[in-house]
């Protein structure tokens, strides 16, 4: 084994740039939802996001639609504000082969959805931070105070009394010495995957065979009227397996899922796998995006090939980043079971219903199916040992097992919600966040219609 080498880093004053009541790293689903929440019951709020846009996965990644649907709060608000402006379309109820129906909520464009959602922060006013990276948390004892950033001015500091972390990863929990869990109690992660767009794909050809062949389909659904978000199809299981046996190359998927936006022509598609892969190694990350690369063009071949619609299409996008489903699970003061999300269980600490599909991905193979309705514990949000700091999105409080629905974006828009809110409500306070009237958290959650309990569910 090789030695491994240091410098040493020459120590240095950083400059203070904001001084905030609630700071959340990372703007994907959650950030943004945490982002919102906490500038709208008070707080001065910075959101600190590394790339130029948005959305993480939701926009950026190209994967533009929640797997499941989004029954109120802020998360149901952005998407009436995404419909008004013609970047989302209505919901629907999709058909599973087995005869299970599943509600999902409507794709969006994912370029006008990074514009809503800059627009709603704005307009709550949220200060951004573009192209800035989280390095580290500032730490005093075992109390988060702020974060160390990167970017084009250098490197600085932002204080807060509060940090949400939205990194989905749980960088800064981790980085804050937080304990955690990598996958399972085994170590095994769902898949790395990536989504690419195809243009040029003649929709109504495609919606057509759709109606006509749900044998080929494990969840289909088909707009009656226009097709603008009115379409998502999963399966083709067998097509793709004559597709191996004529071609003889091996694919990493059993099945595909297919669903379009508001462009007349476009496709987005989820067929990429990377499986083992290290999703928290720089190695990792590129040898993944590399094999997804070389993946991408034959899934695509495939399309071209064997499913009608496609014979003119072309690879149109690709996401400047990996689409991870699972990495650290972070220890809070309550940890969320496979069995809590199964059984639909209740607790005293609910700030959201969560009623989205299971869906998990392993091997070549994805378990995707309706579930009961659960409750998250505000406790899941609380890192163990720290204070200062509440997480978010999908490096929460579960285990490997509760994943399959936390992970999703449902969950995330409603976990990222909670968590600012309850940032604002310990910031404003000066209450720890271990400490705070959690009852003052469910009553900003009803405020803005959601529901935090089963019952509640319309």
């Amino acid at each position: 084994m090789q030695e491994t080498k240091y410098v040493t880093e020459p120590s240095r004053k950083i400059p203070v740039i904001m001084d905030v009541d609630v700071a959340v790293a990372g703007a994907g689903a959650a950030g943004v939802m945490a982002a919102l929440a906490a500038a709208k019951a008070g707080a001065s709020v910075v959101l600190v996001e590394r790339f130029g846009s948005l959305g993480g996965l939701l926009t950026i990644g190209l994967n533009t639609k929640p797997s499941g649907p989004l029954i109120g709060g802020l998360p149901k608000g952005i998407w009436d504000y995404a419909r008004a402006e013609r970047a989302a379309g209505e919901d629907y109820m999709a058909e599973t082969l087995s005869g299970e129906q599943v509600e999902v909520t409507s794709p969006c464009d994912p370029e006008l959805m990074k514009i809503v959602l800059a627009k709603a922060c704005q307009e709550a006013g949220v200060t951004i931070l573009f192209e800035t990276w989280v390095a580290a948390p500032i730490m005093e004892g075992g109390v988060v105070q702020g974060l160390i950033l990167e970017s084009k001015g250098g490197r600085q500091a932002l204080i807060a009394k509060v940090v949400v972390d939205a990194t989905a990863d749980g960088d800064v929990a981790a980085m804050a010495g937080v304990p955690y869990t990598i996958g399972s109690d085994e170590g095994v992660m769902q898949p790395v995957s990536m989504f690419f767009k195809m243009g040029q794909v003649d929709i109504a050809a495609l919606a057509q065979w759709a109606k006509e062949n749900p044998q080929e389909l494990s969840e289909r659904y088909v707009a009656s009227g226009g097709l603008a978000y009115g379409i998502w199809l999963g399966g083709f299981t067998r097509m793709l397996r004559k597709f191996q046996d004529r071609t003889g190359i091996r694919l990493q998927r059993e099945s595909i899922h297919l669903k379009n936006g508001y462009g007349p022509d476009e496709i987005f598609v989820n067929a990429t796998r990377v499986v083992g892969t290290d999703p928290l190694s720089p190695q990792g990350i590129s040898a993944s995006i590399l094999e997804c690369y070389s993946q991408i063009p034959v899934y695509a071949r495939f399309l071209k090939e064997d499913v009608p619609g496609f014979a003119n299409a072309y690879i149109s996008g690709i996401p400047p980043f990996l689409g991870v489903r699972e990495t650290r699970h972070i220890h809070g003061e309550y940890t969320l079971s496979g069995q809590d999300v199964e059984s639909g269980a209740v607790f005293a600490d609910s700030v959201g219903v969560d009623n989205s599909a299971i869906d998990v991905h392993h091997g070549t193979d994805v378990r995707f199916e309706v579930g009961r309705p659960y409750e998250i514990p505000y406790r899941c949000l609380i890192p163990k040992g720290v204070e200062g700091l509440l997480l978010s999105g999908r490096s929460i409080s579960a285990d490997h097992g509760a994943h399959g629905r936390t992970r999703n974006m449902p969950a995330c828009f409603t976990t990222g919600q909670a968590a600012g809110f309850a940032a604002a409500v310990a910031a404003l306070t000066n209450s720890s966040v271990r400490n705070v009237d959690i009852s003052q958290v469910q009553e900003l959650l009803r405020q803005f219609k959601m529901p935090i309990k089963i019952g509640e569910l319309e």
